[in-house]
């Protein structure tokens, strides 16, 4: 009967740790700051819009108890090694790096995700849906990061999601508006949360 009760109790921790999420922490980092103030178009800064949509996130995903640690909180120049250090300071956590998009060619609009890693690129799958359905703004899809040294450094899965084009004169308007950043943010959470 005791022996019973110990395999019973084993098994239902194991149903328990089988379902209690992969990742424990979400690292959120608003790309840029201070020095470094991004792509700027039309008076609007990359950098800022960043962190306002970083802050909503973070908002977001702490109402739902789920644990967060930003790169930074304030308009504050941090190294890409010094983010990747942040990152590689937490266990069984993810990375998102939340940027605004340019191109020379203004008419170019829409979000995409960039991953570098297996793990990665399911994270930037999740979304990438989230976003582009909450913004409905053109879905560029998802692409490799590799490039990316907050990609490639991090020894967590991690993504880099490009919120809106802020060189495109339409979306600049959008992505400038609190509504569109709640949206994105929105998105983001939704894509993450599915990737627990």
């Amino acid at each position: 009967m005791i022996n019973g009760l110990f395999t019973l109790i084993i098994s239902l921790a194991w149903v328990t740790s089988a379902f209690a999420g992969k990742y424990t922490t979400v690292i959120i980092d608003p790309g840029h700051g201070g020095k470094d103030r991004g792509a700027k178009w039309g008076g609007v800064s990359e950098a800022y819009l960043n962190l306002k949509v970083a802050k909503k996130v973070e908002a977001l995903l702490k109402a739902k108890k789920i644990p967060v640690r930003m790169t930074r909180r304030s308009d504050v120049y941090l190294s890409l090694s010094q983010r990747v250090a942040v990152a590689n300071k937490y266990k069984d956590a993810i990375f998102v790096s939340i940027h605004f998009n340019a191109h020379t060619n203004t008419t170019i609009k829409g979000v995409e995700t960039f991953y570098a890693s297996a793990k990665g690129k399911v994270i930037a799958t999740n979304i990438q849906s989230g976003i582009s359905r909450q913004t409905k703004t053109r879905n560029r899809g998802i692409k490799s990061g590799i490039k990316f040294t907050v990609l490639n450094k991090t020894k967590c899965p991690a993504v880099l999601v490009e919120c809106g084009f802020i060189s495109n004169p339409y979306e600049r308007r959008r992505c400038s508006q609190s509504w569109y950043q709640t949206l994105a943010a929105r998105g983001i959470v939704e894509g993450i949360i599915k990737s627990l």
